[in-house]
């Protein structure tokens, strides 16, 4: 694999505390970056690992430095607050992070609308609030990249059929990559998603999809991580309105071998949206 560095970056992501999107911080850590994660969790919950405080120890023993903010990404007032807090502490923004995500895969007739909004909030409207509070200060960024974890717009009938309300609001976030990706264009910032080729073996998939059958045939959260960190050190006017998938995107950096990353090879589980 290419050496690539975020030596001294600024990542600024939404969640971050556990799963897939402390990968990225770890990952980011490794290289001396400097993170800061804005999500609810400062209490250990029952069921999900991890606090923005437990994260925030990770990074810096990864080697990074840390700021855990406690904030709500559906607050537009604590989410520009936060991103001030994050600049007057490290000086500017050059990665935004739209980690942040809910899930809830019932059928139309079942849904209850509050999940329904909170998936919308959460999902399409946080990736939009947190994108637009970093973006006076990724456009003053020598290499600005916005990294959404969401797939690629698949429009087979079957991914509406299956579940709706969470298809809306993660096709949401696909679509603001697109539009970033036009919009920002003029000023260098690139804006991209990212989406595992496989199930992760995350809390989400353990308690969602299947226990601790699904986690066997589920990859390493790393996997994510090594694709994120390879899509955020290429150069963002020359990477921009992609939807990468994290398999590709390593194969793409000369790593064909994925065996590191842990799964049932013969068994592995294909990600939603993807056919």
């Amino acid at each position: 694999m290419v050496k690539r560095s975020l030596e001294g970056k600024v990542l600024v992501m939404s969640g971050g505390s556990r799963g897939i999107g402390l990968a990225i911080a770890l990952r980011a850590a490794q290289d001396g970056a400097r993170v800061a994660i804005i999500a609810k969790t400062e209490e250990p919950h029952p069921k999900l690992e991890g606090t923005i405080y437990t994260a925030a120890e990770e990074i810096r023993a990864a080697g990074g430095e840390a700021l855990p903010i406690a904030g709500d990404v559906r607050d537009e007032e604590r989410i520009q607050a936060a991103v001030k807090q994050v600049v007057d502490q490290f000086g500017g923004v050059d990665i935004c992070i739209n980690n942040a995500s809910a899930i809830d895969l019932s059928p139309v007739e079942s849904i209850a609308m509050k999940r329904y909004d909170l998936m919308q909030d959460i999902n399409t409207r946080g990736t939009f609030v947190l994108t637009q509070a970093c973006l006076p200060h990724l456009k003053r960024a020598a290499n600005p990249h916005v990294l959404t974890l969401s797939p690629p717009l698949n429009l087979n009938p079957a991914w509406f059929g299956r579940s709706l309300a969470y298809t809306i609001a993660k096709y949401g976030m696909s679509m603001c990559t697109m539009g970033f990706a036009e919009e920002f264009k003029d000023h260098g910032v690139a804006a991209n998603s990212l989406w595992p080729r496989t199930t992760i073996a995350t809390a989400a998939i353990r308690n969602l999809l299947g226990g601790e059958d699904a986690m066997r045939r589920s990859r390493d959260p790393s996997i994510v991580a090594d694709a994120a960190h390879a899509i955020l050190t290429r150069p963002s006017r020359e990477c921009t309105g992609r939807f990468f998938i994290d398999e590709e995107v390593l194969a793409e950096e000369g790593m064909t071998d994925l065996s590191i990353y842990g799964g049932v090879d013969s068994e592995l589980q294909t990600d939603l949206f993807l056919d």
